[in-house]
């Protein structure tokens, strides 16, 4: 089996294209733009561990350049997509709304028109849990009513609408997976639990908590993920167009999550607490019956574990 993962060289993307050539005869097409959103070498360093597999193959490619896509779906077979690809970041989404549109909407329109015409038969895309907005009936099932509060979950209310109509038109299987906060190695910079332990080793930076410490959070560690992807590519089950949440249904505040790095660092950053900022959910907290059912997954990672798996990757990180 051929599979193409977009946004390989991101944070889910590295993860699951590691994990899947670590545990399976997969080849894997990895595309990414590599854009500087946040650290460009963070993400060569992803590309260059999995670049070491000889059945891993890497691309430079922006989606929304649909003649350099249709140029890999010409020159390989591909079974599968797993679209990652997406102009992250909540609260850029106020600074820059057009980089939405075209990396999220437009890039996933031209992904899903040229695998059309080539015969793909199943799709997997992410979502978000912040397609949810400030929701107070916890926790958050799939079926219930959604509600963006910013153009990036906006943007990916539309990927799932676009996935509805394509599945209907053309026979396609779409999977789309609502991520609730994932955590772990390799994380994204620009995301609070890397933010807070670079603030702890790197003193001249300081960390702004906001809302006062008082968000919620469902956390979910990458492994996790990686299994559930894993599961849902070799899944028999026909799928026209199914949505899953994937999120461990143990929320956590933030205070003690901190309180948690601090015992596995012995540091504690200059920590300065802030009124909520604009576009920000309070809580998140899923219902992950659905994708426990499907996958029979029962057990995730505590957060004890994945906090300490985590820590220890950056400390060596951050000594590299």
């Amino acid at each position: 089996m051929q599979i193409l993962i977009t946004g390989a060289a991101g944070f889910i993307g590295f993860n699951l294209s590691k994990y899947l050539l670590d545990k399976s005869n997969i080849k894997i097409i990895g595309i990414d733009n590599l854009n500087n959103y946040y650290s460009k070498k963070l993400k060569k360093d992803r590309i260059k561990v999995i670049s070491k597999n000889k059945r891993f193959s890497f691309f430079n490619i922006n989606l929304l350049n649909k003649k350099k896509l249709e140029k890999i779906f010409k020159k390989k077979k591909i079974n599968l997509i797993i679209n990652l690809a997406a102009q992250a970041g909540v609260r850029y989404s106020l600074i820059k709304p057009s980089e939405f549109v075209d990396n999220n909407i437009n890039g996933f329109y031209n992904l899903i028109d040229v695998a059309k015409n080539y015969n793909i038969k199943k799709i997997i895309y992410a979502s978000s849990s912040s397609i949810y907005g400030d929701s107070k009936n916890f926790p958050l099932a799939e079926s219930q009513k959604v509600n963006p509060k910013n153009i990036y979950a906006l943007s990916k209310k539309v990927n799932e609408e676009m996935a509805d109509v394509f599945s209907k038109q053309h026979d396609i299987s779409f999977i789309g997976l609502r991520f609730f906060t994932v955590y772990g190695e390799w994380g994204r910079p620009d995301m609070f639990m890397m933010k807070y332990l670079t603030s702890s080793y790197k003193k001249e930076i300081n960390f702004y908590l906001n809302n006062f410490g008082k968000h919620t959070r469902d956390f979910t560690y990458i492994l996790d993920v990686c299994k559930i992807i894993s599961k849902l590519i070799f899944m028999r089950k026909n799928f026209k167009n199914e949505i899953f949440n994937v999120c461990s249904n143990d929320p956590q505040k933030l205070t003690d999550i901190i309180k948690k790095i601090n015992s596995f660092t012995n540091k504690k950053p200059k920590l300065f607490k802030r009124r909520l900022q604009k576009a920000d959910v309070v809580k998140t907290h899923g219902n992950n019956r659905k994708i426990k059912s499907f996958t029979k997954i029962r057990k995730f990672t505590s957060i004890d574990m994945g906090l300490k798996n985590t820590v220890n990757w950056f400390k060596e990180y951050y000594k590299y």
